[in-house]
């Protein structure tokens, strides 16, 4: 029997209509690992950043870090043996009913990209922790929290399983979930390709959930 650890976050916001900053997808990412050890190498990092002048925020953020920054964690990343999953929702595709309930889309988006990952990455003898970044109010947490606790339930009921929802500075390894999220998501709303060649080594799925949809709502 092992842990397996499943660090995840998301990109993209909730916006459902074509505005300015709005997303045109929302991105469920992963990556899955069987120790924390790229964690400490981030602590490491950051402390080695800082001491050199680099301009280190409270913790690795890929959004609002600097280039300098990125291409350092993107090197760090590199070094080490991970898998990254990420499953797309093209939000105009998203039937009025999930669209119109933050929550009910939220669970959905994890209850699918689960559903493909628990079978691939967890034996029938292993214990699994999965670890959400935390976001928005204490009711939208609360809610985010419950929902990822019953889709396990349902893709991975034998199993030892724990459920946390930790804001994302306070471990490291969503923060590495983050960077390849972000990433990920860079590449499908067609602005830089480059960080997702970064770590397209270690890409084993990008499922476009509503790929067979020819369905536009807004």
């Amino acid at each position: 029997m092992s842990r397996v650890y499943i660090f995840g976050d998301e990109s993209g916001n909730l916006d459902f209509r074509k505005a300015q900053g709005a997303t045109k997808y929302f991105v469920i990412g992963t990556v899955t690992l069987h120790d924390c050890a790229i964690g400490n190498d981030l602590l490491d990092l950051k402390r080695r950043l800082h001491w050199e002048g680099y301009p280190v925020g409270d913790y690795f953020h890929a959004v609002a870090d600097k280039q300098a920054v990125r291409n350092e964690v993107f090197n760090l990343l590199g070094q080490h043996d991970f898998r990254v999953d990420a499953t797309i929702l093209e939000k105009s595709k998203a039937v009025p009913h999930l669209a119109q309930n933050d929550e009910r889309f939220y669970k959905e988006a994890w209850y699918l990209h689960l559903k493909y990952l628990v079978p691939r990455v967890v034996a029938a003898e292993d214990e699994v922790f999965l670890v959400a970044a935390s976001l928005g109010t204490n009711a939208r947490k609360a809610a985010a929290r419950a929902a990822l606790q019953d889709v396990v339930a349902q893709v991975a009921p034998l199993r030892a399983c724990q459920v946390a929802f930790w804001p994302a500075a306070t471990d490291p390894c969503i923060q590495a979930a983050d960077y390849c999220c972000w990433a990920i998501q860079r590449k499908w709303e067609g602005r830089d390709p480059r960080s997702h060649v970064l770590i397209a080594g270690k890409i084993r799925s990008e499922f476009d959930a509503f790929a067979l949809s020819r369905t536009h709502y807004y």
